[in-house]
């Protein structure tokens, strides 16, 4: 695994400090509290000493996007306390090797994922939650259910025993302006809103997780919950 360069310790610190005083301030405008919205650190290509800095400074939610690189990386990360979601790509003949060691799977996007997450939870006597990845832009290149698409997945993992349906989970088209942001936002929202009121089995429906290190104050005044920051925590990757 190949370690990008880190940005110095104070640095760091006075990154966290910014994003605690924006994310409650953007709590606070949208009728919430700081607790209320969940920081998530995206590690993908940092080194675990910095990861390790991080949740002793109390973010404790990671975002994992490559298996092979959480694989290196787990042994050595301080797992008390930590709760650890994928949000990358997730290859069913990949679910094996990260199923017993992460908390929830933040891109499920298809009824075969889904299943394959069920048959290896099953193994392990373990129920993990699961966030639906919509994409919301309908782009082609992108990963993530249509949102026409969304009720046949939800029925599906609504009886799969060892799946909890958390939520939803969307990235807006790259490159958009805030309006177009919200207004992309805005509409996961509804559909959060919609699955949320639908109570179906085997669902707790609570996390929205929108927005990142561009766009997560907007993200938070539409009703997101979980916000996934890299580059504003860590520095630009190179």
């Amino acid at each position: 695994m190949r370690e990008e360069p880190s940005i110095p310790d104070w640095e760091l610190q006075e990154n966290i400090r910014e994003i605690r005083e924006r994310v409650g301030a953007a709590a606070v405008k949208s009728g919430r509290a700081f607790e209320d919205i969940s920081i998530m650190a995206v590690t993908k290509t940092v080194p675990v000493q910095r990861v390790n800095q991080v949740i002793q400074s109390g973010i404790t939610l990671l975002g994992e996007n490559r298996v092979q690189e959480y694989l290196e990386k787990y042994p050595l990360y301080e797992k008390k306390n930590c709760s650890v979601h994928f949000i990358g790509r997730l290859q069913t003949n990949k679910v094996r090797y990260i199923v017993d060691k992460i908390d929830m799977v933040e891109s499920v996007d298809s009824i075969r994922l889904a299943q394959e997450l069920e048959k290896r939870c099953a193994a392990l006597e373990k129920t993990i939650g699961v966030l639906l990845e919509v994409n919301i832009g309908a782009e082609p290149t992108k990963s993530g259910i249509l949102p026409e698409d969304l009720p046949e997945l939800m029925k599906t993992v609504a009886i799969l025993p060892h799946l909890r349906l958390s939520g939803l989970m969307a990235i807006p088209p790259a490159g958009g302006k805030e309006e177009e942001n919200r207004y992309y936002f805005s509409k996961m929202y509804d559909l959060f809103l919609d699955i949320q009121a639908k109570n179906r089995d085997n669902s707790d429906v609570r996390f929205l997780s929108m927005g990142m290190s561009n766009d997560f104050e907007t993200a938070i005044a539409c009703g997101a919950n979980i916000v996934r920051l890299g580059t504003i925590l860590f520095g630009k990757r190179k």
